[in-house]
């Protein structure tokens, strides 16, 4: 009996202790991700999604472009089909540039990166900065990703939730996908290829100068 208790008794610690593992990865994928990744650059595509409307179906919209970002602060997402568009974060502004409007919108950064997607890929130097501005548990592994769920502690936001997907690898944790969900119902699904990790971007490569003739609104 005692034998079979002692058995009975690490299969439930083993059992525990692989629970916990699984229900760790995301949080350390996205720990080791902001930790060790410190610059990044990559191809993406986007799919939004925006609710259906009684009777309807929903509809969809894909836009492709590269994102870079440099650790803590610094990003960029150039936009190049359907349409150009340029958002860029240089450290002290955050940029937005419509090609076809030749429209810039410039505002100060730190008002708004606290609790935005940019900041769980991106911006925040550290996981503990993170975890000030959302709540951050893990998801169950989906098409062979480790995910996180995060949701903003601000009750105010335009933002409903995120989902982070990360591939692991041997050389560490690889951001894959990001899923944005909006207080409207909307879904935005980016998903990243070709990410080169630690690459070596300078912080002027995230200057923004707005183009001559262009319409500059500041707010």
């Amino acid at each position: 009996m005692q034998v079979n208790s002692l058995r009975n008794l690490l299969a439930i610690i083993l059992i525990a202790g692989c629970a916990q593992l699984a229900r760790a990865g995301g949080m350390e994928s996205l720990e080791s991700f902001v930790k060790t990744v410190k610059s990044g650059r990559a191809e993406f595509s986007q799919v939004v999604t925006a609710p259906a409307r009684p009777g309807q179906s929903a509809r969809s919209k894909t836009s492709t472009g590269t994102f870079e970002f440099l650790r803590p602060n610094r990003f960029k997402f150039l936009y190049q089909k359907p349409f150009e568009q340029s958002i860029v974060a240089d450290g002290q502004t955050l940029w937005l540039y419509d090609v076809d409007l030749n429209q810039v919108t410039a505002r100060k950064q730190a008002q708004l990166l606290a609790s935005t997607p940019a900041a769980l890929i991106a911006a925040a130097p550290d996981l503990h900065a993170l975890q000030a501005d959302f709540n951050l548990q893990d998801a169950p592994d989906k098409d062979g990703l480790q995910w996180v769920v995060a949701t903003p502690k601000a009750r105010d936001g335009q933002l409903q939730s995120v989902r982070v997907g990360f591939k692991p690898g041997n050389g560490g944790s690889q951001l894959a996908v990001l899923e944005i969900l909006d207080s409207f119902g909307q879904r935005s699904v980016l998903t990243f290829s070709k990410f080169e990790v630690n690459a070596a971007l300078p912080a002027d490569a995230f200057v923004f100068k707005p183009p001559a003739g262009a319409d500059v609104i500041r707010q």
